[in-house]
């Protein structure tokens, strides 16, 4: 063999070689390429180099199969106040994604780009822990795959938009720790799905919808805000853990309908009144506070009640009994 045609074999092997090992998308590539530039080139993504394959870049995964990106999740362990950008929109240019994620970014400001809506096969969208602001976008509703949607530790502002009740895969959804307003949209008491509503830590006022009662969510957070009325709606068939802690609620508590299920209950810091009723003995609670309201009477004796202390019950108009002070005839 001459020295030419080894010269071409090995051109040739070399070349087959790079196009297998580079399994990553062309224009895949060029997107992350042009979002890593948009996001003012961290030092999070120090591992984008141009020369290399993608699907082996830090915060990306590819499908096995396709090798199209379905997977961004750019995060930090710790805080990371170096990362300083805006959500950009060529996010929405990764046709395959199914799970966006930015998290712990303390400057990473902004509102959230309307390009999103472009990402149809998306099922997982994290954006917490930042300085995102603006509203809740309504244009949310139209990633109709969503299963889990956290907007939490944010500074978002505004109401929260009742299309969000349209998402009929969700399996949660976290809007906590935000400035919101308003009322709860009746609309979430319609979730196809039944998923976990965490509300809390935010300014939302009103009285919870009735459609409340239709749902099968296993966890339902509301605490923190400023809402009132009767909450007895949410004790849903299949709750498991309620917190409406830091309200104004005001409803009679032996009137509540609790579901077997139910193994945490926190209703500390409202005006609910009544009794404590005789249905919670038999329920296996694992975290229970209902101090600081307006509730009266003996706290019945069986099950775990008498395993919270006294911190639990206390602050109340005249409950009495273990591990509280006994009655008084």
């Amino acid at each position: 063999m001459t020295t030419t045609s080894l010269f071409r074999l090995s051109f040739l092997l070399l070349f087959i070689s790079h196009a297998f090992s580079d399994l990553c998308n062309p224009q895949d590539k060029k997107v992350l390429l042009q979002i890593k530039k948009d996001l003012n080139n961290p030092y999070l993504l120090a591992s984008w180099d141009p020369n290399t394959d993608c699907c082996d870049w830090y915060t990306i995964n590819c499908d096995p199969k396709t090798h199209r990106i379905n997977s961004l999740t750019i995060f930090s362990s710790t805080p990371d106040t170096n990362f300083s950008a805006q959500i950009p929109p060529s996010v929405g240019l990764l046709p395959y994604l199914e799970t966006l994620e930015f998290h712990k970014l303390p400057k990473l400001t902004g509102p959230l780009p309307p390009a999103i809506t472009k990402l149809k096969h998306l099922k997982f969208l994290r954006i917490s822990w930042t300085n995102l602001s603006g509203p809740v976008p309504a244009f949310l509703s139209g990633l109709t795959n969503l299963t889990f949607l956290d907007l939490s530790f944010n500074n978002l502002t505004g109401s929260i938009p009742g299309s969000l009740g349209n998402l009929e895969n969700l399996d949660a959804i976290h809007l906590d720790r935000n400035h919101l307003t308003g009322s709860i949209p009746p609309s979430f008491g319609s979730f196809k799905s039944n998923p976990d509503i965490y509300l809390s830590h935010n300014n939302l006022t009103g009285t919870i919808p009735t459609s409340f009662k239709n749902l099968k969510s296993n966890v339902i957070d509301l605490s923190r805000n400023k809402l009132v009325g009767d909450a007895s709606p949410v004790f849903g068939s299949a709750l498991q853990r309620v917190d409406l802690s830091r309200n104004q609620f005001s409803f009679d508590l032996s009137k509540v309908e609790f579901a077997s299920s139910l193994t945490s209950l926190d209703l500390n810091h409202n005006k609910i009144y009544g009794n404590i009723p005789q249905v919670l003995t038999t329920l296996d609670l694992q975290f229970l506070n209902v101090s600081y309201n307006r509730l009266c009477g003996q706290i019945p004796v069986g099950g775990k009640l008498q395993n919270f202390d006294v911190y639990e019950y206390f602050h109340n108009k005249c409950l009495c009994g273990s591990p509280l002070p006994s009655c008084k005839n």
